[in-house]
């Protein structure tokens, strides 16, 4: 894997999706330190993390996703709150270990509609290697139906894989609170593969079941070594695994 700081080759490159449960482990410790300590352990260049604290007393006011880049070395950090409060934040990061540029942060649908609901959101980077450029998106989809799809309507809209901007290679990594086969995995997989549909379940770790944690890549992006990290470490570290590829570009694969 790439060095910190150095170029990523989009030739071969690994990725990471992960929900670290704002750091909070299954013995009900907070500890972003042992996140980073899980995700160190997989050597990704590309990591996207959701939920996660920043200045929030619940989980001792430290910025989780910065404390994290800092641990792992990584280059760039790009950390996105949906929900605000009164200087408390929570969201979700995309950190890699060469220098990227931030191409949209923004809510997704959700909040108005059902203004029980947690505000949800999404964030967009750009890595480049030459003249080769790759499209990176984060999210966190809602855990209500109709909520959900008014998220994935609006991610496959034109601010979003829409967008003129966004053109392959991209890949879309997140928990999606839905699994292959549901409405909105097929609405995203009309666009991107998923690398990882026919593989192991990443929640909850004390007894997986779900695959909602997702991989998903543009045609152009060959997945191989697509598998979910179970350590005994992950186990206790938060609520889900995360799911981790070795990806590169200028050929297609069907993977999973």
């Amino acid at each position: 894997m790439s060095n910190a700081g150095s170029p990523i080759s989009l030739k071969h490159f690994r990725v990471l999706t992960y929900n670290v449960h704002r750091c909070l482990g299954t013995d009900r410790r907070y500890a972003p330190d042992r996140i980073a300590e899980v995700v160190g352990a997989c050597a990704a260049d590309v990591v996207a993390l959701q939920e996660l604290d920043a200045g929030r007393k619940r989980s001792g006011g430290i910025h989780q996703a910065e404390r994290i880049a800092a641990a792992l070395g990584m280059a760039s950090l790009h950390y996105y709150a949906p929900v605000e409060r009164e200087g408390e934040r929570y969201g979700h990061a995309l950190m890699t270990r060469a220098p990227s540029t931030l191409v949209r942060e923004a809510l997704l649908p959700g909040r108005r509609a059902w203004r029980d609901l947690e505000p949800r959101g999404a964030v967009w980077i750009e890595l480049q290697d030459g003249e080769r450029r790759l499209q990176v998106l984060n999210t966190h989809f809602g855990l209500g139906r109709r909520e959900r799809l008014a998220q994935v309507t609006a991610l496959l809209g034109p601010s979003w894989l829409g967008d003129p901007r966004c053109q392959a290679p991209v890949l879309l990594l997140g928990d999606l609170n839905s699994v292959p086969g549901s409405r909105i995995h097929r609405a995203i997989s009309t666009r991107l593969r998923d690398v990882n549909r026919g593989g192991s379940a990443s929640f909850p770790t004390f007894r997986p079941l779900l695959r909602i944690d997702h991989i998903f890549v543009s045609p152009d992006i060959a997945a191989s070594h697509v598998h979910v990290h179970r350590s005994p470490l992950a186990r206790l570290a938060s609520d889900h695994y995360p799911v981790l590829a070795d990806l590169s570009l200028g050929a297609t694969a069907n993977v999973g």
